[in-house]
């Protein structure tokens, strides 16, 4: 396989530090190698579930293999976009993810609506202290989506190798 490179079309984020110290605090307090207590399996697909709903190629990229890496079965993540047809979760998951999706989608009326009926189901099955987590994934995936997407940063094959 070849190797992938990121090009940043439109800014470079990294000449703003306070920029670069916001976006790295999230990625190390909630990111993909933070250590959490929240499930790392269910952390994986929570980022790359947003990942997707922001259609944020640098994420797609860097969080199916991320979600690889943690062990998650191959049919479990080329299912997420449609998770709530699969029998893939249990309810905890299903919780996160549909919390995830509202919290992810606020500006649309109908998830801003459903938030807090979210709230109650994801409250079923963690404790607070693992709610904030979750809270704390959903808010900096979305964070380091929309920072990707303003950047620009697209993957490409390193070699331009087409397949």
């Amino acid at each position: 396989m070849s190797e992938v490179t990121i090009t940043n079309r439109r800014a470079d984020s990294s000449a703003n530090e306070d920029l670069t110290r916001l976006a790295r605090h999230g990625a190390d307090a909630f990111g993909y190698q933070a250590d959490l207590r929240v499930d790392r399996r269910l952390a994986q697909l929570l980022r790359l579930r947003v990942s997707q709903i922001n259609n944020c190629t640098y994420c797609l990229n860097l969080h199916y293999e991320a979600a690889r890496d943690a062990g998650i079965p191959r049919p479990v993540i080329d299912t997420l976009t449609a998770w709530w047809e699969t029998d893939f979760h249990d309810d905890a998951a299903r919780a996160a993810l549909a919390y995830t999706e509202a919290i992810t989608r606020v500006a649309d009326a109908t998830a801003a609506d459903d938030v807090g009926a979210r709230h109650t189901a994801l409250a079923e099955h963690f404790p607070p202290d693992q709610i904030l987590e979750i809270i704390g994934i959903v808010i900096n995936m979305n964070v380091w989506t929309r920072l990707k997407l303003a950047e620009g940063a697209v993957p490409g094959f390193a070699d331009q190798a087409r397949p």
